[in-house]
């Protein structure tokens, strides 16, 4: 059964993707908010067939907490799923990701039409600079900025190295970061075709000022906060063991 609904979800991605990379295509001429609240409905219409197909469904603790003006979301990265929960969870944002991805047929090309912050890995004095220029201009448009800390994504139950970057970029452009904890890949696991029904947690922690803080105090106490709730969270769905 759970081949079948993973099937289905799939055929729906496909059958959904190539129409809205065409229309984001097509969209290149309006602002970037604009472009970014029409393209979120990909992320809408895929989260709802993901919940009618598979049976995969999500909670939102602590919404309270997002505040008004843009900042910066630093998130515990398990799954491709964030990528699509986040639009909905948050305001309009950006990501910070590297280059490569935007190579990706279909869903790397209009992932380009929506202003990420695209930096390449292998120049780190050049992707520093690219950070901090693009970051000023994303924040200018409203548009608020997403970084996964450890750079990657990290199976349910283990840690990843939380990277400065990300810290060093929300001190120099002096905006709060939000800190995002979820168990995303204990139901839809790293690479995995297969998708498992029950209930996400994502938990939003209270917005950490950066004023007067240097880099690896700011991304030491964003770890902190994430990985002791990751501790309260793990462990609820049914590919937490699965290696």
């Amino acid at each position: 059964m759970i081949w079948f609904r993973s099937i289905l979800y799939w055929f729906g991605l496909v059958l959904v993707t190539p129409p809205f990379t065409l229309l984001a295509i097509l969209i290149l001429p309006l602002p970037a908010m604009t472009r970014n609240q029409i393209i979120r409905w990909w992320s809408v219409i895929l989260l709802k067939w993901l919940h009618l197909t598979c049976g995969l469904k999500y909670r939102v603790e602590g919404r309270e907490n997002i505040p008004a003006g843009p900042a910066m979301i630093m998130c515990k990265h398990q799954s491709a799923w964030e990528t699509m929960a986040l639009q909905l969870i948050f305001p309009p944002q950006v990501w910070v990701m590297k280059r490569e991805l935007l190579k990706l047929p279909f869903f790397g090309w209009a992932l380009a039409t929506t202003s990420p912050i695209a930096i390449d890995r292998g120049q780190r004095a050049q992707a520093q600079r690219q950070l901090m220029e693009q970051g000023k201009d994303r924040l200018a448009k409203g548009l608020w900025i997403v970084i996964f800390p450890e750079g990657t994504r990290i199976k349910p139950g283990e840690r990843g190295q939380y990277k400065q970057g990300g810290a060093r970029l929300a001190i120099d452009l002096n905006v709060p970061i939000v800190p995002v904890a979820m168990n995303s890949g204990e139901f839809w696991p790293k690479n995995s075709f297969l998708k498992w029904p029950g209930e996400i947690t994502v938990r939003i922690g209270s917005p950490i000022p950066v004023e007067d803080k240097k880099s690896l105090v700011l991304i030491q106490e964003v770890e902190g906060w994430i990985e002791g709730q990751m501790a309260e969270i793990t462990g609820r769905g049914p590919c937490f063991h699965v290696k």
